[in-house]
């Protein structure tokens, strides 16, 4: 009750690694909470749909995009192409970078399939420990726009209790 909290520092960004419906209905979520959203997605796409106002869609490879949009607190990936040349490269990166929040779309077979490829690529346990795979929360949906409901819940949530352990933490004099 007596204490005041005012974080300054860059605006949270969403960096996506894969262009396809998910995508598109994160992305919605993610600007109506004013995030920053980056689409990467180097593979071409024939007529693809024009990004909305305020997203950024970039087309170099998903290590690289993490590279340069990853490099703060204050950062989201999660890697939604289900091909694990994309989201591996991506994910190989992120979990050594200071992003907030690392996520992979897949099922839980695939996500443990995944866990076991990014050991051997040299993640270590702790490193691991870090991904949210299956990405979102667990509500049963199968539905595109509901995944990205659980995706950006689950970010918030996170990201909320973050910010109140923050105010909680003893200020030393």
């Amino acid at each position: 009750d007596d204490t005041l909290s005012k974080v300054f520092g860059p605006r949270w960004q969403l960096l996506l690694i894969g262009d396809g419906q998910l995508a598109r209905y994160v992305t919605q979520i993610a600007l109506l909470l004013k995030y920053r959203v980056i689409i990467c997605d180097p593979r071409e796409s024939p007529g693809e749909e024009p990004v909305p106002d305020g997203v950024e869609r970039v087309g170099i490879m998903p290590d690289e995009a993490v590279q340069a949009y990853a490099n703060h607190a204050r950062c989201v990936v999660v890697a939604l192409t289900h091909d694990p040349k994309l989201d591996d490269m991506a994910l190989l990166d992120a979990l050594a970078s200071p992003a907030f929040y690392v996520g992979a779309l897949g099922s839980k077979l695939n996500s443990r399939k995944r866990r076991e490829r990014l050991q051997t690529l040299g993640i270590t346990a702790e490193q691991l420990q870090r991904l949210h795979a299956p990405v979102g929360l667990p509500i049963g949906s199968h539905a595109a726009p509901e995944i990205a409901l659980s995706i950006m819940a689950e970010i918030t949530a996170l990201r909320n209790q973050a910010a109140h352990d923050a105010v909680q933490r003893p200020v030393s004099t």
